[in-house]
């Protein structure tokens, strides 16, 4: 029996970026916030000091800012006739784990998406005809468009200090910027980052051959800035400790660098940590959430009540509790019924790796989102008309900082230990480079989120179930995006090259991404999504689910900037609509 605590306005599980966004939106409205995280606090000073922050054995092999397995996992299998077996250890993605959660480890890449991606079936259909879009995609429309998103992609940029250089500044492309960009309103916070030498060559030799590159929008931040919550962080000083890492340095924008400082302070907000929602609990019409039933360290259940519930977990846990919580019908692939679970998608990471006999790229120097790219190969920026597929990739070059135990790059055929692996490392470690093209993942009917009916966690509830596999489209778009990646590398002049494209099934060991989306889709249609454009439940008004989980599908591009959009979005129609008036904001 779980213990009832006093009633709060709004309550908020998780607190990562888009928690942590709504969190201070709302507090800033009035509101009595409750956030219920289910790690532990992180904080700058305490956890990512200079002193303890480049540890590669407990931040990259041991993975101390992820969730642990033991806590909670997922079982995958690439197709419905397979049993899905638990994943013991993480390998393909990321979670992350306490305050900041995975924006705490990440790369700081911070793309908007285009234009065209929030209305990609209606863009396709109406470009190259509906029977050219492959007979396996289940591509659906966001429910919203551009003009709605812009302002909160701004607003997000303004939070985290996002450097680069803008493309397209109201409606007027600019040099050295994106040209493929949508229309911004706004130049970047702050000015783009220095380029190492890697990403300058790279950039000097798509330019010669007509690309139009341009440095990565940076979380990393270039110059010393304060947001528009007044939060000062620092300029990135390339330590090469960034990706599976916090930042010591107060560079890289996270929830905990740029809005958990000002929230905390709010005596309208009530952070409570090491505490795991279990469910949502609902009246009896089914139709209200009243609250959130959650467990402490100690195995003491607790019932928040609230008259507003916020989910903003990663995506896999926002799907699983609204499984476990019996919110919409789950999605069953056969009679191709049901919302909760539907459209689940990933990305398709590939890449070129060029070693050279005459360069030094001091790859040690680095970060997440230090790079130059190029974006002629992106989504619907080819034409793809016969090529039998659709979608592309972000191409670039971006030296995370080679770290000591992980970095070995040898050529095919090294052998994996001995004096001649060592001959190797020692040749190559200064000379190579890699050129990625994070690359699209559309939607099919068979790939999608469930509960497992075998395997359970710790506190006996069933494991969300991953049945994903890549699909024909997205094989033969990585094949087609690799060999244009390949073209720039050869122009490059290399010793020696090797082309990875993705090919084959989904393999759950190596790292990929934690770009993990879908499963409970934004959408205009309560047929096809589970919550309307303001991240509102279609079946639950005072139910807000947030996070990439609301993606239909994903586009050639990293999310993080979109959840962020999304999380001011779904804040503000919460702040001037729904407490206004509470109820449905999109009329079914």
């Amino acid at each position: 029996m779980a213990t009832k605590l006093p009633k709060t306005d709004a309550v908020i599980i998780g607190l990562g970026w888009a928690g942590s966004i709504i969190a201070n939106e709302l507090t800033d409205e009035g509101l009595d916030v409750v956030a219920l995280e289910r790690g532990p606090w992180r904080d700058t000073a305490a956890d990512f000091n200079l002193a303890s922050a480049a540890d590669e054995l407990r931040y990259a092999q041991r993975q101390d800012l992820m969730l642990r397995t033991a806590q909670n996992t997922i079982t995958m299998r690439n197709d419905p006739s397979q049993t899905a077996l638990p994943m013991r250890s993480w390998g393909s993605f990321h979670p992350g784990n306490g305050t900041g959660g995975a924006g705490n480890h990440w790369a700081g890449i911070t793309f908007r998406f285009q234009p065209e991606e929030f209305r990609l079936k209606s863009h396709l259909t109406e470009k190259y005809g509906a029977s050219a879009i492959p007979e396996e995609l289940t591509l659906q429309d966001w429910g919203t468009d551009w003009s709605e998103m812009e302002p909160f992609y701004d607003a997000f940029d303004k939070v985290a200090g996002t450097s680069g250089k803008a493309g397209n500044l109201q409606g007027r492309i600019q040099d050295g910027g994106n040209p493929f960009e949508g229309a911004r309103s706004s130049e970047y916070p702050t000015r783009p980052l220095k380029q190492p030498y890697g990403p300058t060559l790279f950039a000097e030799a798509a330019r010669n051959l007509g690309y139009k590159p341009f440095p990565v929008p940076s979380a990393l931040i270039s110059e010393p800035y304060t947001n528009s919550l007044g939060v000062t962080m620092g300029p990135c000083t390339f330590c090469g400790f960034c990706t599976n890492y916090g930042c010591a340095n107060y560079s890289k924008a996270s929830a905990i660098t740029t809005i958990l400082p000002a929230l905390v302070r709010k005596s309208n907000f009530t952070a409570r940590t090491e505490s795991e929602v279990l469910r949502i609990v609902m009246d009896s019409t089914g139709t209200k959430a009243t609250g959130v039933i959650f467990v402490d360290t100690s195995g003491n259940e607790w019932e928040q009540p609230a008259d507003l519930v916020v989910v903003s977990a990663f995506t896999f846990e926002n799907v699983r509790l609204m499984l476990l919580s019996g919110v919409g019908m789950a999605y069953d692939p056969v009679s191709n019924t049901g919302t909760t679970g539907r459209n689940y998608a990933y990305q398709t990471a590939n890449s070129v790796q060029l070693f050279f006999d005459d360069k030094n790229f001091n790859p040690f120097i680095g970060g997440g989102a230090v790079g130059m790219g190029i974006d002629e190969f992106n989504n619907d920026n080819f034409d793809h008309s016969g090529l039998g597929f659709f979608g592309g990739g972000s191409t670039r070059v971006t030296p995370i900082g080679a770290a000591p135990i992980g970095s070995r790059p040898t050529p095919p055929g090294t052998p994996k230990w001995g004096s001649e692996w060592k001959k190797q490392t020692v040749k190559n470690y200064l000379s190579t480079m890699s050129i990625g093209c994070e690359a699209s993942s559309y939607s099919t009917r068979n790939n999608f989120l469930s509960l497992d009916p075998t395997y359970k966690d710790r506190l006996g509830r069933p494991l969300l179930r991953v049945t994903f596999d890549f699909s024909q489209n997205d094989l033969k778009m990585a094949q087609y995006v690799t060999s244009k990646v390949e073209e720039i590398a050869k122009a490059m002049n290399p010793r020696q090259m090797v082309a990875n494209p993705m090919k084959g099934h989904w393999n759950s060991g190596p790292y990929q991404s934690s770009h993990v989306v879908g499963g409970f889709i934004m959408g205009a249609d309560p047929k096809t999504s589970s919550v309307n454009k303001y991240l509102q439940s279609w079946d639950i008004p005072n139910l807000f689910v947030v996070g990439a989980s609301a993606f239909p599908q994903n586009p050639g591009y990293n999310p993080t900037a979109t959840v962020g959009a999304l999380a001011f979005k779904a804040a503000d129609a919460i702040r001037t609509q729904y407490v206004k008036n509470p109820g449905p904001l999109v009329q079914a």
